[in-house]
């Protein structure tokens, strides 16, 4: 669904992406995790048009989104769920929910989309006419995810979800996640919760210094050595006799070996 090749961005002159090559798969849920630094929310930005990368390409659905505008890749089918509460405190839930749909102009779409999402969310249903702020960090997110789907996308794009979530709140987040794959999306988070995420996802991506290091399931990822080495402090030593038999051919990004 999503392809990344030698993908190179960053700000200000300074690349934090130095080559990435990713790929999504339809249907999947894909998790990308990394220490501080690696790259992951760039990397997110880059996918959602946030952020123009200097150097590769970015295609979804076979189409380049390579320098689109945000609003041209929200057309597409991407949404991004931002990291930081992004909801707008005075205004109410219902309200929230609606301006996700603020590209449709078809009202009764929206009013069928809204249907929708408030039997899907019933913390939108309970707290439809209050104010967005007055919900718990939880409840916000759901909200955020239920104003996401308004413009029903294909791929949905999450960038540390469970973060300032308590534990209670981020198993019901997870509960959502794993429903959006069940309804036909695609996922692609960027998670700080490792195991968790890698526990959620289908597919597992490291990255590290700007490069995607490892790829595989995510119970691969998890029972690798590696990782442990790579969250102590290290790096991911990688075999150039495993490189050389991976698609890429890159020693720096190889696949999952089998």
């Amino acid at each position: 669904m999503l392809t990344l090749t030698g993908v190179v961005a960053g700000y200000g002159g300074g690349d934090i992406l130095r080559g990435v090559d990713l790929t999504v798969e339809e249907g999947s849920i894909t998790c990308v995790v990394g220490p501080n630094g690696a790259g992951k929310s760039t990397l997110l930005k880059v996918v959602s048009g946030l952020l123009r990368p200097r150097l590769g390409t970015v295609t979804f659905q076979g189409k380049s989104l390579t320098g689109k505008s945000p609003q041209h890749i929200l057309r597409s089918g991407i949404v991004q769920v931002m990291q930081s509460r992004s909801l707008f405190p005075d205004l109410s839930v219902r309200d929230n929910v609606e301006l996700g749909a603020f590209l449709v102009r078809d009202q009764a779409v929206v009013r069928k989309r809204m249907a929708e999402v408030v039997e899907q969310f019933p913390i939108v249903r309970e707290r439809l006419d209050d104010r967005a702020g007055s919900l718990s960090g939880g409840q916000q997110r759901m909200v955020e995810f239920a104003r996401a789907l308004m413009l029903d996308p294909s791929l949905v794009v999450l960038d540390e979800p469970s973060m300032g979530l308590e534990p209670k709140a981020a198993l019901m987040m997870y509960g959502y996640v794993r429903q959006m794959q069940s309804d036909g999306r695609t996922v692609l988070l960027v998670e700080q919760n490792v195991r968790a995420g890698l526990e959620l996802a289908s597919h597992g991506v490291v990255m590290e210094a700007g490069r995607v290091r490892l790829t595989g399931t995510g119970a691969e990822i998890l029972l690798n050595p590696q990782m442990r080495q790579l969250y102590l402090g290290g790096t991911v030593d990688i075999d150039p006799a495993l490189s050389a038999s991976g698609p890429r051919g890159d020693a720096d990004a190889p696949s999952w070996p089998a």
